[in-house]
């Protein structure tokens, strides 16, 4: 696994302490042991660890928008948002899901690996949005394969500082999800800046991060109440309404 992280990651451009490389080969340890207790991942060898988890989760670098205080949307098991910690120490992370048990195995996996200075929320993304203590106030939100775009975005444009950036860590179908998303993006305050190629060494995988910046005010209402995105994304009541 350590000859993966490392010569991923100078793949990547990305350069790893010791330290650094050791507290990724020991999360890895965490995650398989917690994974005998609650699902938190199918991926268990090194391999697969090292290159879909933790190299993949790296790549959201290329975009030079992971800066100040990042919030991860969905984070699941921690990626990308903690493994961009363990890399960038600097950043200010706040880690967010809807499971308390992944939060519970977040707080102790910062605690096993030394991180004390990381925020987990235990919240919906819907309402994490709404609340004055998190709206508005991250330079980055980064969130990967939690949802549609059209979706994804009424979830995490509102968390965004005015000028901060939208990373979306995607798959094959990026563009897409784009073309579907491209109304709700602008009624929710952001513009689509870039798509980037976020090809994973060792791998085939052809990801794609979609940047979008902040340039307005989110409407007040949104994000709207659980559930309502899924069912109902914002281009689709547009839509309907014409």
């Amino acid at each position: 696994m350590k000859n993966l992280i490392v010569n991923g990651s100078e793949k990547l451009g990305i350069q790893l302490d010791e330290g650094q490389i050791n507290s990724l080969i020991k999360y890895a340890d965490i995650l398989r042991e917690w994974n005998e207790k609650i699902n938190l991942t199918a991926i268990t060898d090194d391999e697969g660890i090292a290159v879909k988890h933790f190299l993949d989760s790296l790549t959201a670098f290329k975009t030079g928008a992971v800066k100040g205080k990042v919030i991860d949307v969905g984070t699941g098991a921690g990626f990308p948002g903690l493994v961009l910690k363990i890399a960038k120490p600097e950043i200010e992370l706040t880690l967010l899901d809807s499971l308390n048990k992944r939060i519970v195995f977040l707080n102790d996996l910062c605690e096993r690996l030394g991180i004390d200075d990381v925020e987990t929320v235990h919240a919906r993304a819907e309402d994490g949005g709404r609340n004055r203590q998190y709206r508005g106030q991250f330079d980055t939100v980064v969130s990967r394969a939690v949802a549609r775009l059209s979706v994804l975005s009424e979830w995490c444009i509102p968390f965004l500082k005015q000028g901060g950036y939208f990373l979306a860590l995607k798959g094959p179908l990026a563009d897409a999800e784009l073309n579907d998303a491209r109304r709700a993006v602008k009624i929710l305050g952001g513009k689509i800046e870039d798509v980037m190629e976020a090809d994973i060494p060792f791998t085939d995988l052809k990801h794609k991060i979609i940047i979008i910046k902040k340039v307005g005010q989110t409407p007040l209402k949104y994000p709207r109440k659980s559930g309502i995105a899924t069912k109902t994304p914002i281009g689709t009541c547009y839509n309907m309404a014409k």
